[in-house]
């Protein structure tokens, strides 16, 4: 029997598999089952005779799953109301399964479709530039090298700056195909490829590409302080209240994603990003976090209802929504920060109190919880918000909850990092403390190991009036020397206590074995941010904060991204008109 068959075969009882009262179809938009490579299909899922339950709602959740033949099936989106679901091979081309199942999760009762679909290449004998939705990105794609090769792609603007697309390894008989990004609009740039044959570089043919004009308005940027001579790189801009945004160092926008987030976490390596989408007005179910690509393809994504489900089989509480973080652990694993609800009587006030606390997760490659860290099993819920922080229903500002009309923001956790020894870094803006966790690389307890922070478990070596950070944001190991850690320090507490207004970048040495810290930076800002902010280090040995709420004179909310140098001197500076969650200083957007 021909293989081609065989799958059809294979695949026509698969979709006869399944209880007949969850029988379930699913179409194609696509006009054939043969598609070219990075084109857009829209799958819909449709299940037959599902009565929804008490209040109307339907009561069946569907997850999609894409197999490349020769491959294991790979999740794209785990269980979830949603039925529609765009997606686009940009890999390789091939023969591809997109399986559906539906699953009623009031009954359990569950059935499966799979789809066989073609995907075509885009080159044949030479190389071929196809552009994607995104005005802004490309689709490069080559003949074919020999395995054992490796092959990349340049791309030069008018100005001399040039940019790389990361190696990618030569896989026999398959062309090659990377995203071309981070190019200005309406500028055309010279491309070519290069193949590392690991005797020699192997150049191609110079090809040419127009980017196309931006579709929609975005917020005005502003340089206040340049480098002498100019720095290159791009500044990826995580905005709250705009698509997130990357720009050059001037602020020409070289790229944007419009998919419907809250606001980005972390960039990863080779192009892609991590998001959460939060909304206090819909239901657990629809709090998502996301992995996305250049050209805004999702490439996974949950949602905290089926984390619930996972959280339940390992008798733990459950969550009632994402926030503030999502990060890739070198594993392959992603460390996601999630709220937690609790009812808790005469602890945190008289009577029954709602309060948030906060759970760490860790997600494998198929979004499966393999680790889980509450909060309320491992601190004190006696000590309340240093600043008595309450959130109140549907306010923003605060992760979604349920429970109340209003509830103690508690921790109001904002950034996780694992350190170089496989613990994790935690830090609680409304304790005003970081704590390293015990992970142990996935076996750890979750125990506390310590409490940086005023009254915690270091001393200070400094004689700065007020050496301690408050209500900080994105504590982090720097690269370059395991005992730093790098943080904004917002200076929410030290300002109500009279002392300097501005926020400010710290840098602070730890001596774990001792419990003593000591300021190595301890940089003004210049002005102040009462939320959202970022920290890290540059290849220079310069730093990046981002003071990511200022409120300006009239009342207007602004942003600046600010490079001091080891001096504190500011040498860097550039202002948003939005406010922005965190922002990023990248070689190009394939690297953080």
């Amino acid at each position: 029997m021909k293989p081609q068959l065989l799958r059809n075969l294979i695949a026509l009882l698969l979709a006869l598999i399944g209880p007949l009262s969850a029988q379930m179809t699913v179409s194609m938009t696509a006009s054939s089952p043969r598609v070219p490579l990075g084109t857009l299909i829209n799958w819909n899922a449709q299940v037959e005779s599902s009565d929804g339950d008490s209040t109307g709602q339907s009561t069946i959740w569907y997850r999609y799953r894409v197999r490349r033949f020769g491959q294991a099936p790979r999740l794209i989106r785990d269980f979830g109301p949603t039925t529609n679901f765009p997606w686009n091979a940009t890999e390789n081309e091939g023969s591809y399964e997109m399986e559906v199942t539906a699953r009623d999760i009031k009954t359990g009762e569950s059935a499966t479709q799979i789809f066989l679909f073609e995907v075509t290449p885009l080159a044949s004998d030479t190389p071929r530039i196809t552009p994607t939705a995104h005005p802004l990105v490309f689709i490069y794609s080559a003949p074919p090298c020999a395995d054992g090769e490796r092959m990349r792609v340049e791309f030069r603007a008018p100005n001399g700056d040039l940019q790389t697309t990361p190696y990618k390894p030569c896989q026999s008989g398959l062309t090659m195909n990377f995203y071309l990004a981070g190019m200005q609009q309406n500028t055309t740039y010279d491309v070519r490829q290069t193949i590392d044959t690991g005797e020699e570089f192997q150049h191609g043919p110079l090809l040419s590409v127009t980017s196309g004009v931006l579709p929609l308005q975005l917020a005005d940027y502003r340089v206040i302080k340049s480098p002498s001579p100019p720095a290159s790189g791009v500044l990826l801009q995580s905005t709250l209240s705009q698509p997130t945004v990357a720009t050059d160092l001037n602020g020409n926008v070289l790229w944007y994603y419009d998919g419907g987030i809250s606001f980005l976490t972390r960039p990863e390596a080779g192009g892609r990003f991590l998001g959460i989408y939060e909304d206090s007005n819909a239901d657990i179910a629809h709090q998502l976090i996301r992995e996305f690509d250049l050209a805004g393809n999702t490439l996974l994504e949950t949602n905290a209802a089926r984390i619930n489900e996972q959280l339940a089989l390992m008798n733990r509480r459950p969550i009632s929504g994402f926030h503030h973080e999502a990060a890739r652990l070198p594993d392959g694993s992603i460390l996601v920060l999630a709220s937690v609800e609790q009812i808790l009587t005469d602890v945190q006030g008289p009577g029954p109190v709602d309060v948030l606390g906060d759970m760490i997760l860790v997600l494998d490659k198929n979004l499966q919880v393999t680790w889980a860290w509450d909060a309320f099993d491992h601190l004190d819920p006696h000590r309340l918000a240093t600043l008595n922080e309450i959130c109140h229903k549907a306010s923003g500002g605060c992760p979604p909850f349920y429970q109340a009309e209003q509830a103690n923001d508690w921790l109001h956790g904002n950034s996780l990092q694992l350190a170089p020894d496989g613990n994790i870094l935690y830090s609680s803006r409304h304790q005003d403390w970081v704590f390293k966790i015990d992970y142990s690389n996935g076996t750890g307890s979750g125990d506390i190991l310590w409490r940086l922070g005023k009254d915690g478990d270091f001393s200070y070596d400094s004689i700065d009036s007020y050496p301690w950070f408050s209500h900080q944001h994105d504590a982090n190991i720097v690269d370059t020397d395991q005992s730093l850690l790098a943080v904004f320090d917002n200076g929410n507490v030290r300002r109500l206590a009279g002392d300097s207004t501005n926020s400010r970048g710290q840098v602070i040495k730890l001596d774990e074995k001792n419990r003593v810290a000591r300021l190595i930076l301890n940089a003004d800002l210049g002005m102040y941010s009462g939320a959202v902010g970022s920290a890290h280090s540059l290849a220079n040995g310069d730093y990046h904060f981002d003071l990511g709420l200022i409120v300006g004179p009239q009342h207007e909310l602004m942003s600046q991204s600010v490079q001091v140098d080891p001096s504190g001197s500011i040498v860097y500076q550039i202002q948003v008109s939005t406010a922005e969650y965190r922002s990023f200083r990248m070689r190009s957007l394939y690297v953080p």
